[in-house]
């Protein structure tokens, strides 16, 4: 096992990465060191012939409570961009893996941490998981791959809904419109995940490399679009609201700008 400041444990089981967010006191929150950690074992993940498929989860109840608002800080549009060009590798480096992977969640699944199980190929989930993406609560729109990612998952429809109501929604809903794949007792999301991915590791690496690389077509532009709409929401006034709201853990008060 490697452990690094980052939060970031990774394991081996066989043939089987596994990737542990862990920072439990953050409920997993995807700060920018984290995600290039991601990055880092990505990298050296993909060009291991001995690793055949990869489990993504969270630690300690949780697998992620999406980004970490109090780090969000942008000057102006080119920092804004710049910030993103690490999410769009993690997304990139995912989506884009040659090597099947699949996310167990516990707990909460939310925002920049739906997008994060939504970059992975097959969604195990406890029956208490939760998921949300309420980006719209602090005034910006979904990142991570989620314009591409979601719709596809349920359709332009569901993904609107989920979008612009930003409802908790709990595992037994996200399994019926096709949000997840399984459903498990809770705790045994990371078990059912493992012995799906060593199955994965059984199959012919090359089909399972081209396969996926069908489903990864469109992704480019979705990213462009976010990273440029994104850049310019994290400089407005509502954005800074929606910040303090959610820190004050009170009800944003919104303007328009």
């Amino acid at each position: 096992m490697t452990d690094n400041p980052s939060m970031l444990r990774e394991a081996r089981e066989g043939a089987v990465a596994i990737l542990t967010l862990d920072q439990p006191a953050r409920r997993n929150a995807l700060a920018v060191t984290m995600r290039e950690s991601l990055v880092t074992a990505m990298e050296r993940i993909e060009t291991d012939e001995t690793i055949r498929a990869i489990v993504l989860t969270g630690a300690e109840g949780n697998f992620s409570a999406g980004g970490d608002i109090s780090g969000m800080h942008a000057a102006d549009l080119a920092a804004g961009r710049l910030r993103f060009r690490v999410t769009q590798r993690v997304v990139r480096g995912f989506i884009g893996s040659a090597k099947p992977i699949v996310a167990a969640v516990e707990g909460w699944c939310v925002g920049a941490g739906l997008g994060m199980a939504l970059c992975c190929d097959t969604i195990v989930a406890a029956h208490g998981a939760r998921f949300m993406a309420g980006f719209g609560k602090i005034g910006l729109v979904p990142d991570f791959g989620l314009l591409h990612t979601l719709p596809r998952r349920v359709g332009e429809g569901r993904a609107k809904q989920l979008f612009l109501h930003a409802e908790p929604m709990d595992a037994a809903t996200a399994h019926g419109i096709g949000l997840i794949d399984r459903v498990v007792a809770d705790g045994a999301a990371l078990e059912t995940a493992q012995t799906l991915a060593e199955s994965l590791a059984g199959s012919a690496p090359l089909s399972i490399a081209l396969t996926k690389s069908w489903f990864g077509q469109g992704l480019d532009d979705a990213l462009e679009w976010e990273r440029n709409i994104q850049s310019a929401l994290f400089a407005t006034a509502d954005h800074a609201e929606g910040k303090a709201a959610f820190l004050a853990k009170r009800g944003p008060r919104f303007s328009g700008r």
